[in-house]
């Protein structure tokens, strides 16, 4: 094994970005695999890669041929190393060396079943029919001369492409995400059969290098962390602690109202279990819940909560009841709450993270935020956690928004019904999703047809991919109106939503936990809708996924029986219609509704 990159390793492969929200996710699947790689702008000069070994071009949320898209210096293609394009990247590829980029007659996004017939050395061992994951609108219509064409999938006829002789090759899937099938297999292929790369990295045993930067980065002062209690925060606070002391660290919970049910007390035992005098709680509902007020649009949402932390945590720290003099406060930010919020140089904002409003960034500015886990997905933190002995029941808790249950209680503006279509019923909720890479903000498609139907999640799928209008699909679990007179409602947050939601997702986790289905999908959020009738103006969303870091995710069937048993309690809840079940994928959805 090679020295490692705190001694002076340089890059062997370098990630081109074009602001694709995967784009740190490539750097992290070739670090797991062993192979020390960086991220660098997409336009940076031939010159400056002299010496790595291999590019990748990432994906991105343009279009190749509009004005002002990421380009990169087309003198990458005649350096001695190799190149491979993901998806935007097998584009550029394809626009910089004389083939065809057209828009497609219509978007692929979610699982995709790509026939491969190819012995090309990126491929082997990976041939034949298999699923990969597409999250794309425009595709190469016409490769470059001297390429091969070696993938297809129903709706891309070039699939993937590439020059043996020139070392350059295309896909328009992302084998960076776990969907991919044998997307391992393949950047395997290509950093050891095509660039030739030898082993350099560990992405275990980061604890020594993460506490040493923290001492680095805090110098004589303390850390002040405000913690959610999940996993990073409490993963960062535990190194600050480890690296600084307990006399320099302080943890705050702030109580926002927004909370699931018996939140405050778990967490106030699991930092209590770290060491005493170290933990305090600020109940602070009334200013959250009263910001919120007439709010609809969910960025809006995120951005008076964020904005309303860092006016608490001012307030907490110009009190000095906590920590006196010079202080820095620490986060547990990880990569994808900074690549979704536009974190790489021409990423299009999904969302905006509590922990990335105008507040943080000033003081970021200022350097004073330590982000201990700014480097690592959640899986790795994870890892890390482990290392540090904090408990399995911790570790393997579900993620939970640092914005609460405000983004899992959605609002609408105006009362409208459902539209019926071919294919189900238009419910005019809108929802946040990820698309092509981008942001958007779009109706749900309702089908009256189980969530355990064979097939069902693929229709859902195919449903999305064909109606242009849409960024989800749910089915119908239960109702206690017919689906045809259901319709939106003029609704916000208010402490009696909060408490219907509250009461929700506390029927849900215990059902969950006593059958073991807790321990089957990674997360399950439980969302209020304003979608109803009469008395019962509000229904609830089911949104169990499967997920490896929050990057992609994969809706997961439930059995019958645990579904059937959740319906029947969620319906006899008080001023609850409807029971509604996520089928859609990330993307195009995104994980939260927002």
């Amino acid at each position: 094994m090679n020295q490692s990159p705190d001694q002076g390793t340089r890059p062997q492969i370098i990630v081109l970005d074009t602001g694709g929200q995967y784009c740190h996710l490539i750097t992290r699947k070739i670090r797991e695999l062993g192979v020390y790689s960086e991220i660098r702008p997409s336009e940076t000069p031939a010159s400056e890669l002299a010496g790595v070994l291999g590019i990748v071009i990432s994906g991105g949320p343009a279009s190749v041929y509009e004005s002002g898209s990421p380009q990169v210096d087309p003198a990458i293609f005649d350096l001695p190393c190799a190149v491979l394009g993901i998806c935007y990247g097998q584009q550029l590829i394809a626009w910089h060396l004389g083939g065809t980029v057209s828009p497609g007659k219509k978007g692929e996004y979610g699982m995709a079943h790509l026939d491969l017939e190819s012995s090309a050395a990126l491929f082997q061992g990976a041939t034949g029919r298999q699923q990969v994951w597409m999250s794309h609108r425009d595709t190469v219509t016409a490769a470059p001369a001297g390429f091969d064409v070696y993938g297809a999938t129903e709706t891309c006829a070039i699939a993937s492409m590439g020059s043996a002789a020139r070392r350059i090759y295309g896909v328009q899937f992302h084998p960076e995400v776990v969907h991919t099938e044998r997307g391992r297999q393949i950047l395997s292929n290509f950093l050891f059969g095509v660039c030739g790369c030898e082993t350099d990295w560990s992405p275990r045993e980061q604890t020594s290098r993460i506490e040493e930067e923290i001492r680095q980065r805090v110098g004589d002062r303390n850390v002040f962390f405000f913690v959610s209690g999940g996993v990073d925060s409490t993963v960062a606070f535990t190194l600050c602690l480890r690296a600084l002391g307990p006399e320099r660290v302080r943890a705050l919970y702030v109580d926002t109202g927004l909370m699931r049910d018996s939140e405050t007390p778990f967490v106030q035992g699991v930092f209590e279990s770290l060491g005493k005098g170290i933990f305090a709680v600020e109940y602070a509902e009334e200013r959250f819940v009263g910001a919120l007020a007439g709010v609809r649009e969910p960025e809006k949402k995120r951005h008076i909560i964020g904005e309303k932390f860092v006016e608490v945590q001012e307030q907490i720290l110009a009190s000095g009841q906590f920590l006196e003099g010079n202080w820095i406060l620490g986060q547990g930010t990880i990569y994808p709450d900074t690549i979704e919020s536009g974190g790489t140089a021409k990423a299009d904002l999904i969302k905006t993270h509590h922990n990335r409003v105008s507040g943080i960034q000033k003081l970021l500015a200022e350097g004073r935020i330590v982000e201990p886990l700014h480097l690592l997905y959640k899986d790795e933190v994870r890892e890390v956690g482990r290392e540090l002995n904090l408990p399995e029941e911790l570790l393997s808790r579900h993620p939970f928004p640092g914005p609460g249950l405000a983004i899992r209680c959605l609002c609408e503006d105006e009362v409208r019904p459902v539209e019926p279509l071919d294919a189900g019923w238009l419910a005019p909720l809108h929802s946040v999703g990820v698309q092509g890479d981008s942001r958007t903000y779009r109706p749900v498609l309702l089908l009256e047809e189980s969530p355990a139907s064979p097939g069902v999640h693929l229709k859902a799928t195919e449903m999305i991919n064909r109606l242009a209008g849409i960024n989800r699909v749910a089915a119908v679990t239960g109702t206690h109106t017919p689906v045809a007179e259901l319709k939106t409602s003029a609704a916000y947050i208010t402490t009696e939503r909060l408490d219907r939601l509250r009461a929700a997702d506390s029927i849900v986790r215990s059902l969950c936990l006593s059958s073991g289905f807790e321990h089957k999908v990674w997360q399950f959020p439980v969302i209020i809708v304003p979608l109803g009738a009469g008395d019962r103006p509000d229904s609830i969303v089911l949104r169990p996924i499967d997920s490896v870091d929050g990057m992609t995710a994969q809706s997961v069937a439930m059995p019958q029986a645990l579904l059937d048993e959740m319906t029947s309690a969620l319906l006899a809840l008080p001023g609850i219609c409807t029971v509604l079940y996520d089928l859609t994928h990330k993307p195009p959805g995104t994980i939260e509704w927002e």
